[in-house]
């Protein structure tokens, strides 16, 4: 039996540690995803946000920047409806605000990617994050995020997909 990390012992963490989180990320639509996501869960648990996420997917049009940046009100009233995503308006508005944001940075860098994989300081990119018009992206929601797509490998030392991962690395 393959050992993980203490977090992931029961599904839907478990599939999420196995499949996906700390694998390097470097496409910008699955990179706003995490950012939208990881804020989306400021003060809840990550399973509450893994359970709702095909939810969230339809709802923010699949998570393409684009398409979020151009949502208004009517957009936002409607997520607020929206029974199977977290209807917090601040977080609603900051992920619309954060898709206004990345579209910057992409006209700026090329890609989103090219801009964050630069950093390793989970204050430095939240302090730059926030400078740049993002919001819910304070240190801990930033750490998180750096972990989810791999900017930091913080799988225990322990656990199959440290050394997996590392690998990638090199």
């Amino acid at each position: 039996m393959r050992r993980r990390c203490a977090w992931a012992s029961r599904e839907p963490l478990r599939s999420y540690h196995d499949r996906e989180w700390g694998t390097p990320q470097h496409a910008d639509r699955p990179l706003f995803e995490f950012l939208v996501l990881e804020g989306m869960q400021a003060g809840l648990s990550w399973e509450t946000v893994l359970r709702k996420r095909a939810a969230f997917r339809r709802a923010f049009a699949r998570f393409a920047p684009a398409k979020v940046a151009s949502f208004g009100s009517r957009d936002v009233t409607r997520l607020l409806k929206d029974t199977g995503i977290i209807r917090n308006r601040a977080k609603i508005e900051a992920a619309v605000a954060n898709a206004r944001a990345f579209l910057t940075v992409q006209r700026e860098f090329g890609t989103f990617d090219a801009y964050v994989w630069r950093f390793t300081d989970k204050d430095k990119l939240s302090k730059e994050l926030r400078a740049r018009g993002f919001r819910f992206v304070g240190p801990t929601i930033v750490e998180s995020f750096m972990q989810a797509v791999g900017i930091r490998n913080d799988h225990e030392r322990g656990c199959y997909r440290w050394s997996e991962l590392r690998a990638l690395a090199r």
